[in-house]
């Protein structure tokens, strides 16, 4: 399995650190923001795999960040859970309503809260269990391979998270720029025209199978993967 990055959103110190040792015990990679603005710093240099959102935090609630987050289209995707001391039904009701994949209340089980972050991971485009697919063309995220009716196919690492982001986002549209900030991260300065030098490579390596053609240029735009494309 892949290592998968966890956001933990939690202003509590005390929480907030045993939340990373026992997720980075269990194998994650882990990130740590005390409020809202980190948060989004955090986001801003590299997405993470799912979110651990506290509701109570000192610049904005989780639960508004919630919502802005399942608001913005680059971002909706990423599964987060609610992770609060607010147990009223109502409270519940209002943080899945927002947007929040799961809820879990304060205080809990290390066990039960790693059962949560599998299951939404599972649920979530390219979890731990799929194998993205179109047509004849298959990426297994686990064993990092990606093959053509059995036979694999070369690429470089970033020709490989191109593919995989591409494959989990089809038919449509991405300029450079959110490449760059979805499949580069923030914290790496990184020129556009880069972006278009690993477009190339991508299409050279799928050449030989006929699918070059899946990633389409959008002059003036960007970049589509359609399977339609062919």
């Amino acid at each position: 399995m892949s290592q998968k990055t966890i956001l933990v959103v939690e202003d509590e110190q005390p929480i907030r650190e045993m939340l990373a040792f026992n997720l980075g015990r269990a194998g994650y990679r882990v990130k740590a923001a005390a409020d809202g603005r980190e948060a989004r710093a955090a986001i801003a240099d590299g997405f993470p795999d799912i979110v651990l959102m506290d509701w109570m935090l000192p610049d904005v609630s989780g639960l508004e960040l919630t919502r802005q987050l399942k608001r913005d289209p680059h971002m909706r995707e990423i599964p987060i859970i609610m992770v609060t001391a607010r147990a009223e039904e109502d409270d519940r009701v209002t943080g899945l309503d927002v947007g929040a994949d799961d809820y879990i209340v304060k205080p809990f089980s290390a066990r039960e809260l790693l059962a949560r972050i599998r299951a939404a991971l599972r649920r979530a485009p390219g979890g731990d269990d799929d194998v993205v697919a179109a047509l004849d063309l298959k990426l297994d995220a686990a064993s990092h391979e990606v093959t053509v009716r059995g036979v694999e196919v070369a690429l470089g690492p970033t020709e490989y998270r191109l593919l995989e982001f591409f494959m989990l986002h089809p038919d449509r549209v991405y300029g450079r720029t959110q490449l760059l900030d979805r499949v580069w991260g923030g914290n790496v300065y990184v020129e556009e025209r880069t972006v278009d030098v690993h477009i190339r490579r991508l299409r050279k390596a799928l050449t030989p199978f006929g699918y070059d053609k899946l990633i389409r240029t959008v002059r003036g735009v960007g970049y589509r993967f359609s399977a339609a494309a062919r």
